[in-house]
């Protein structure tokens, strides 16, 4: 087994060995992975936080020591707190999203002087991190204010106030504690709602007064209501409700 940090600001993951396949989504800087598979130019990886198995280029590969890998996972995760930062190297920069990890900076010979988010936060916290990701584009396994999905979006969210969200939507509706209305609900509660298949394929933020924030174009409010996401611009509903669930 190999093991690795990912040492610039993104690094797309990819569903299969290929520029041009689907980017199912993204390492940021500091997060670390094991590497299940190396090829000549690609490597099958399985990432530390959430376990997601995909394919990187070997260029964009970084190797440790399963010693260090080890202690940088056994450690609480040092998140940088700022929308954009950068961390030094030598006399270069290199600019890194808000929610990259820190713990490695100075294995990799870096230097950083920004904010720091670290630990279980409050829970009314998840709002007020989540409007920092207000306006990002929608990009398909995206997970950082320049470009974000919908499921990278609370996974971002809840990185950053302490607890582990899986990547997907339909993964992160089997976390938590399932709510029968949205009178019961909180701010900082995830939805989860269906596509036309009937599988979860989106999930959004609980606010207070039947708001959400969530991924749809970009990150964005609209109002919910027992049927779903209302969109008052296409005066429509747009995604069907099917659970809400209460992670902390």
């Amino acid at each position: 087994m190999q093991y690795a940090i990912c040492n610039l600001g993104t690094v797309g993951l990819r569903a299969e060995p290929a520029h041009t396949a689907e980017m199912v989504s993204q390492l940021l800087y500091g997060e670390t992975f094991k590497v299940l598979e190396e090829r000549a130019k690609w490597s099958r990886i399985r990432t530390s936080f959430e376990a997601l198995e995909a394919w990187v280029e070997n260029k964009q590969l970084h190797k440790i020591t399963e010693a260090d890998f080890e202690n940088l996972t056994s450690n609480a995760l040092e998140l940088s707190a700022d929308l954009m930062e950068f961390v030094m190297e030598s006399d270069r920069l290199i600019p890194i999203p808000l929610g990259s990890v820190l713990n490695g900076v100075r294995l990799l010979g870096h230097q950083h002087s920004g904010l720091v988010s670290m630990g279980n936060q409050a829970k009314e916290k998840l709002i007020e991190t989540a409007f920092l990701y207000l306006n990002a584009p929608f990009l398909w396994g995206g997970k950082t204010p320049m470009g974000i999905d919908a499921s990278g979006f609370t996974q971002m969210v809840y990185k950053l106030n302490g607890s582990k969200l899986s990547r997907n939507a339909a993964d992160q509706a089997r976390q938590g504690e399932s709510l029968s209305f949205i009178e019961e609900s909180e701010p900082g509660d995830l939805a989860f709602f269906d596509g036309p298949d009937g599988v979860i394929n989106h999930v959004g933020i609980i606010m207070s007064d039947n708001y959400i924030i969530h991924a749809d174009g970009k990150v964005r409010l609209d109002r919910i209501d027992h049927s779903g996401i209302y969109n008052s611009e296409l005066r429509k509903h747009t995604h069907k409700l099917r659970v809400i669930k209460k992670i902390i």
